[in-house]
């Protein structure tokens, strides 16, 4: 099962830096309010969206020895996943999207990145 979950660390790790790619690729034009919701930021949120849930499932269940998961950060994160999902999805169609939803699922993210790290390091 360890094999499974590094698999699964990796595509979420992927999923991360797809979404958080797709945003920083396109920032100045966030800055002039003419940013779009990019399919990278759609792939990556739900990327991330299945593979935290699945790597929590299987550390939950203690299929791999020696790890555990942090409860209060694991809802956090799926909290703000989830948010950076609706909002992405809700405005996919609108083009140029709001410079303001762009930046709050950038800000999200970065958000999300920071938790992980961190809360790997406990």
């Amino acid at each position: 099962m360890q094999i499974v979950a590094t698999i699964l660390v990796i595509l979420h790790l992927i999923g991360m830096a797809y979404l958080l790619g797709a945003f920083l690729v396109q920032i100045k034009d966030v800055a002039k309010g003419q940013g779009r919701i990019l399919r990278g930021i759609l792939d990556g949120a739900l990327l991330q969206l299945i593979t935290g849930i699945l790597l929590v499932g299987i550390y939950s269940a203690g299929l791999v020895e020696g790890e555990k998961t942090n409860d209060a950060v694991v809802g956090i994160k799926l909290v703000i996943a989830l948010a950076i999902y609706v909002l992405a999805f809700l405005n996919r169609n609108k083009v140029p999207t709001k410079s303001v939803v762009l930046w709050i699922i950038g800000g999200l993210t970065l958000v999300n990145v920071i938790l992980g790290a961190t809360s790997v390091m406990q």
